[in-house]
């Protein structure tokens, strides 16, 4: 199973764009700061303008930014900004003696699911970015 890395991604790209509120700063830049290909960070960047967390120009002085102040974004609206596929999936197995467990693990989940918006709601792209700070000096 493929790893859905977009979350993660846009989380570093985001701190880099809140270090710096007033630049704009261009794919090729953020990519380069996070050893990634330009290409994978424009895809993020698109995703998160749809959400309104970031603002891009375009042109030969363009570039991205964040939308509105750091603390005003939670890392729940990043990922729903980015990771709109279910955290887990329990599957579709034919057998009638399988659809109670079915029905119980998509309970599950759906209680995980609601656990992990709930701390990510907790976070804002400022407090990650001031803990990464005191971390790094």
């Amino acid at each position: 199973m493929a790893v859905n890395t977009r979350f993660a991604t846009g989380v570093h790209a985001l701190v880099l764009l809140a270090a710096e509120p007033d630049v704009l700063q261009t794919s090729e830049d953020v990519a380069r700061k996070l050893n990634t290909n330009p290409v994978v960070i424009r895809r993020v960047f698109s995703l998160l303008q749809q959400a309104e967390i970031v603002e891009s120009q375009k042109g030969p002085h363009g570039g991205s930014r964040l939308a509105r102040p750091a603390k005003e974004i939670t890392l729940s609206d990043v990922h729903r900004a980015l990771d709109a596929g279910e955290l887990f999936h329990s599957g579709s197995f034919p057998a009638a003696s399988h659809a109670k467990i079915n029905s119980t693990l998509d309970q599950i989940f759906a209680n995980v699911a609601k656990t992990v918006e709930k701390e990510l709601a907790q976070t804002t792209l400022s407090q990650l970015a001031k803990k990464v700070s005191k971390k790094t000096h």
